[in-house]
């Protein structure tokens, strides 16, 4: 109990104190990228990567607190996933590259002994899927720090109520990570995670819900799992759909994101983030050991979370994303990188 909370306030001070470095030295190298007229480092996401990596890593190295294989290679596996983002953020890396980096990473993560081969390779799918849609979270200042601080404490819950201790200790360290990024990262941000912090954070979340749900029934399982994500899932869905029904390129960045169409509501920067992280159902997610009718519930509550991210995405595709009446056009408000090459 002892170390978890100082394992949390170091993690926590030690990603406040790296994300103020990395942004001047990320405005030193032009790794930055322009918000609505401002200026914003793009080097949150190394913050967040070593502060997590040094204090999970001194707890399992001191025997204090270890990890355990599984989280153990979770961590190692997210690191190098995060080195690809950073590779990316300061260079351009073809999406397939990217695709196949990340898909390797999951591939050691899997746990195909408990899930079989077929379910395994989805999972592994599935994992890619997250981390990339994690990265397009980072469309709005404090929206995918947010989001992944909610679902790291929800997932840290399910795993140390099934005694996966050092997943759970993994988990809690990320928490507090982005919490301390989140100093610098929340409206007006002065420091973006980019694509290191958004592949770290996605695939560390992904993998460990996979981990964690690994021994329940396939309903119930894919359910909880799906609950855990599904904020990340519907901005993936509502810029896909939207963006096809535009005729617009799917990959080329505009704003047609969850943050973007609140900000044209009149929703305010930190009440978009709040808003976007308050629709996480921190509570769909039981474990296995849970009494009293474990499957059940979880698969009726893991609907209704599909059915409400199912509406939400059908509102917010009724809200004008394109156009010059739009904050935030392409030229104006989107991602552009402005790099030393």
């Amino acid at each position: 109990m002892l170390y978890g909370i100082a394992a949390a306030l170091a993690a926590l001070f030690l990603a406040a104190v790296l994300a103020a470095l990395l942004r001047a030295l990320a405005l030193r190298l032009g790794a930055v990228e322009r918000r609505r007229g401002r200026v914003v480092a793009l080097l949150g996401g190394p913050a967040v990567v070593v502060a997590t990596g040094l204090v999970a890593g001194a707890g399992d190295w001191t025997d204090v607190a270890p990890l355990g294989p599984a989280a153990g290679r979770l961590l190692v596996a997210g690191a190098g996933v995060g080195a690809l983002g950073l590779v990316a953020d300061l260079r351009a890396v073809p999406l397939a590259v990217r695709a196949a980096v990340v898909t390797a990473a999951a591939a050691l993560t899997v746990p195909f002994g408990e899930l079989g081969l077929p379910v395994g390779i989805v999972a592994v799918g599935w994992i890619v899927l997250v981390a990339h849609a994690f990265t397009s979270l980072d469309h709005a200042d404090g929206v995918m720090g947010t989001v992944a601080v909610v679902t790291a404490f929800a997932l840290s819950g399910c795993a140390a109520a099934e005694v996966m201790d050092g997943l759970a200790t993994l988990l809690s360290v990320l928490a507090a990570a982005l919490t301390g990024f989140l100093m610098h990262g929340w409206p007006p941000a002065r420091i973006a995670p980019g694509r290191c912090g958004g592949l770290f954070a996605g695939f560390v979340l992904a993998s460990a819900a996979v981990l964690v749900h690994a021994g329940r029934e396939a309903g119930p399982g894919v359910g909880a799992v799906f609950a855990l994500t599904v904020v990340a899932t519907a901005d993936a869905a509502l810029v896909l759909v939207s963006r096809r029904r535009a005729g617009r390129p799917l990959l080329r960045g505009a704003c047609d994101h969850l943050g973007h169409r609140l900000r044209h509501l009149g929703v305010t920067a930190p009440g978009a983030a709040v808003l976007v992280g308050a629709t996480h159902p921190r509570s769909i997610s039981r474990p296995t050991s849970a009494p009293a009718k474990p499957v059940a519930p979880t698969r009726t509550a893991a609907l209704w979370v599909a059915g409400g991210a199912s509406v939400m995405v059908l509102v917010l595709l009724r809200v004008p994303a394109y156009g010059a009446g739009f904050l935030g056009k392409p030229q104006a408000g989107a991602h552009l990188r402005v790099r030393n090459r």
